[in-house]
């Protein structure tokens, strides 16, 4: 095989595989279908999110602030967008993992993400 044939299987092969890629991850991407119920949630998280609707008062100090979405798993939205708040973990010394982030007024009418594994992956909460 001559050595353009090479260079030619070897980019499709990249291409291939990178499309492979994009594909696996947007299958993680909330919104594409993964979502929870609001029932389904631990008493904790629904508690949570009763006290974002009603503006706190908050048990931690970091609940209300910025959450940069880092990771990129939620949609994309200007900084400032999401907030994260604490749900409480029984027997928990710390934090814990589990968060709700809000999107958009979370007061009024935002979307709302939960996450129990400390943001490696997030699922819309439904009502």
């Amino acid at each position: 095989m001559t050595m353009r044939r090479w260079s030619v299987l070897l980019l499709v092969s990249l291409v291939l595989l990178a499309g492979a890629f994009a594909l696996a991850r947007d299958e993680r991407v909330p919104g594409a279908g993964t979502e929870v119920a609001l029932r389904e949630l631990p008493r904790e998280a629904r508690d949570t999110l009763a006290l974002i609707r009603a503006g706190g008062p908050f048990p931690y100090s970091k609940d209300g602030t910025v959450f940069g979405n880092r990771e990129r798993l939620l949609p994309r939205q200007p900084r400032g967008y999401y907030t994260e708040y604490t749900v409480k973990t029984p027997g928990s010394r710390d934090r814990g993992a589990r968060r709700i982030v809000a999107g958009g007024n979370a007061r009024v009418s935002g979307e709302y993400w939960y996450t129990d594994d400390h943001y490696a992956s997030f699922r819309r909460i439904r009502e």
